[in-house]
């Protein structure tokens, strides 16, 4: 009877631990929130990044270091060039190499006239390779000399993975870049403001001959998502890819899928990527924390400090310019972010203005971000021999006394 009172027993508890169990579960998942993981995106682009433009720095990336053919994005590059060398109401008239430049077409034919402006949206919405290599032949003279300019601004850029061959981006073997190098390329023409109006624009007509074409976007993520400007491309070699820039509050990031097999695939890891980047991160503004260090650390250098070799007890200083102000944050780390200084230099006279003296480094959870250092703001001299004679007959009683007094030269 023992046994069977303990079995039933055991089996209500059992029960009733089941049910709250259940019921916690139940709880839990009506009050959570979706976040997408970096570990569980699913990213099946053969390359991708998340690059903050702020910071300049990588927020997701995927081989992006890996070489590889950009097709159409290589137009970004193409109106860099076009917008830094030419006046956007210039007439151009089209050749019959360009009117016959296949792929994606903005339709010109031989002897059409058309301006560098139209152009470029030509080259931008519909991706028109006509169209860049009738702007190439005007800017430059040949494609060649197009492709000299467009390498020689990369190499102002700093890009050493990346080469032109072409303004269009038709396959070609020395024609080739990487994510990473092309966020930079894109964050850089994002600074032409003429740039940026044209690769936001989903729909504009051009004028032909003065006959009006009205040309949309290829890009199938503009107005969604914050996304206010990219670039398509497709070819054999490059696969599906999409360059996107998108902003959230003061959070502007510029997403790149390179290598995507279809073109569902290329816009849902796009979609993933800006999901991940404004569900995971917030743009903090260092300088608030950086100030509060440095007022500590100024307070004490405008008080009571030892200079040897100088009467100077105090020393005024600044701060040197921040590398970056704002910084994205993980928001699990908003709480983590700390600002340390670094040791102190032995101040010495003489001291010259903007000598360094110490310096700060921020670290976010745990993760060393960046240092700034702090300057003198004045010049301290090197007490002279005037000086110490002053000093000794100052203090010629304290000598008396102690029978020596310790003299700094």
């Amino acid at each position: 009877m023992r046994k069977i009172i303990y079995t039933l027993n055991l089996i209500i508890l059992i029960s009733i631990f089941s049910l709250i169990t259940n019921l916690n579960t139940c709880y839990a998942s009506l009050n959570a929130t979706y976040t997408t993981n970096e570990n569980n995106l699913n990213i099946y682009s053969r390359r991708a990044i998340v690059f903050e433009r702020n910071s300049k720095v990588v927020l997701y990336s995927k081989n992006i270091n890996e070489r590889c053919a950009m097709a159409s994005t290589t137009k970004i590059m193409t109106s860099i060039i076009v917008l830094e060398n030419t006046n956007l109401n210039d007439i151009v008239t089209v050749s019959k190499k360009a009117a016959g430049t296949g792929g994606s077409r903005l339709g010109l034919k031989k002897d059409d006239k058309i301006k560098v402006k139209d152009l470029l949206y030509g080259l931008m919405l519909c991706s028109g390779n006509d169209a860049a290599v009738a702007l190439a032949e005007y800017t430059a003279g040949s494609i060649e000399d197009f492709a000299f300019m467009m390498n020689k601004k990369a190499l102002e850029l700093g890009l050493k993975n990346t080469h032109f061959e072409v303004p269009h981006g038709l396959d070609n073997e020395n024609h080739f870049t990487t994510a990473y190098e092309l966020s930079l390329i894109m964050d850089y023409a994002l600074k032409n403001k003429q740039f940026t109006d044209i690769v936001g624009t989903k729909k504009t007509t051009v004028y032909i001959n003065n006959n009006p074409k009205q040309i949309s976007n290829t890009n199938e993520l503009l107005g969604k998502l914050g996304v206010y400007g990219g670039k398509t491309g497709y070819t054999g070699n490059a696969g599906r890819c999409l360059v996107t820039v998108s902003k959230n509050n003061d959070l502007d990031i510029i997403t790149i899928v390179l290598g995507s097999d279809t073109k569902k695939i290329r816009t849902t890891d796009s979609e993933k990527l800006i999901k991940y980047a404004f569900e995971n991160y917030e743009l903090i503004d260092l300088s608030t924390y950086i100030k509060e260090e440095y007022k500590k650390i100024s307070n004490r250098y405008l008080k009571n400090v030892h200079i040897d070799k100088s009467y100077k007890t105090n020393i005024k200083i600044d701060l040197d310019n921040l590398k970056y102000t704002k910084y994205p944050v993980r928001k699990d780390s908003l709480k983590d972010v700390v600002v340390k200084e670094n040791k102190s230099i032995k101040l010495k006279a003489p001291i010259s203005r903007g000598t360094i003296l110490t310096s700060m480094s921020i670290y976010i959870d745990g993760k060393y971000i960046f240092s700034t250092d702090i300057l003198a703001n004045e010049n301290i001299n090197k007490k002279s021999f005037f000086e110490y004679i002053y000093f000794f007959f100052k203090n010629f009683k304290n000598i008396l006394n102690n029978g020596y007094i310790e003299i700094d030269f």
